[in-house]
């Protein structure tokens, strides 16, 4: 693998929890690098700012409590994604919480820059940053980025509409450096598929939102439980910039998923009879097209053990083929 060690040394599975808008809160995070994966989440979610300061107080004693409590099974690092956008006004002041907090990952988002991952190096942290093509990728690299994201067609919240095969083998023929893969994975054979295609880690979202510890809405949940990869929409109105919707949650807000106008419309007014207010991600949910694979809300712990069974479970039948062949 081409992961910089020993940060990744402690995974139980190749695979980075992605950082869910809103959802994404300390227990999420926590119960997550407990469970051996990347835990992350977006520093826009703190809110007010001086909240991060106090997450990053969290996360970072839990961690390293659970380290002297495990040391034959410790955690694994976590991660906070940056909005790099211009227009992210915080972005100053969160970044000057994370290097007091000597966070290990930051996965940067809506724009590469230079002078952001220098800071990161600065403190001893990598940056991966997430891309939907190939020049993108390449941008990224250019500017100090050490690992690429690569959001394929399927994923959850913004995603672009390259195919995984396509996407990771286009990136695969410049960069031997760290590369994820995002895009309808939501099983352990999802996962060693990711790495059989050239990715070093697997990135997931979808699965963690039907978790007992994530700060979605029980309706969210099971929105996710019951949904299929038919019940996904791909639109561009919610927040200006294509991202994949649950139908269920665009039907409630009172429209219709198959007619949706194309636009830059943050915030509405819609629904039967009234004005009532609705946002992307807090009522009009992200999700993927690995949906399916989701069968029931449960603890993360619970989640990434299955993951676990199903990867080896996968590499095994993948073992026995190879050796028919042979």
């Amino acid at each position: 693998m081409t992961l910089p060690s020993p940060l990744f040394d402690p995974l139980r599975l190749p695979l980075v929890g992605a950082p869910l808008f809103i959802i994404s809160q300390p227990a999420l995070v926590i119960a997550q690098c407990k469970a051996g994966v990347v835990g992350s989440f977006p520093a826009l979610n703190a809110r007010p700012q001086s909240l991060l300061d106090e997450w990053l107080h969290e996360i970072t004693e839990a961690l390293a409590e659970h380290n002297r409590d495990h040391p034959d099974r410790p955690a694994a690092p976590f991660a906070v994604n940056q909005i790099v956008h211009r227009t992210n006004d915080r972005l100053e002041q969160d970044m000057a919480t994370c290097e007091k907090w000597q966070v290990p990952i930051t996965i940067t988002s809506l724009g590469a820059r230079e002078e952001l991952n220098q800071a990161v190096h600065n403190w001893g942290g990598i940056t991966l940053h997430d891309i939907i093509n190939d020049r993108f990728a390449r941008k990224a690299v250019e500017k100090g980025a050490d690992g690429i994201i690569a959001v394929a067609a399927g994923a959850g919240g913004h995603a672009g509409v390259t195919s995984p095969f396509a996407l990771v083998g286009e990136i695969r023929e410049w960069f031997d450096g760290p590369l994820l893969l995002s895009g309808a994975i939501g099983t352990g054979k999802a996962i060693l598929g990711a790495q059989a295609m050239g990715a070093d880690l697997a990135y997931m979202g979808s699965a963690f939102i039907a978790t007992e510890e994530a700060a979605a809405t029980q309706r969210y949940k099971e929105g996710i439980v019951e949904g299929r990869a038919a019940d996904i929409v791909y639109s561009d109105l919610f927040t200006g910039v294509h991202g994949n919707y649950l139908r269920g949650s665009i039907e409630q807000a009172g429209l219709d998923p198959d007619n949706l106008p194309q636009g830059d419309l943050k915030t509405m007014n819609f629904g039967s009879g009234g004005n009532q207010e609705k946002k992307a991600w807090k009522d009009i949910w992200g999700s993927g097209q690995g949906i399916g694979a989701v069968t029931a809300v449960e603890s993360v712990a619970d989640r990434v053990a299955r993951l676990e069974t199903e990867y080896e479970e996968a590499k095994a039948e993948l073992a026995a083929k190879q050796r028919e062949v042979a």
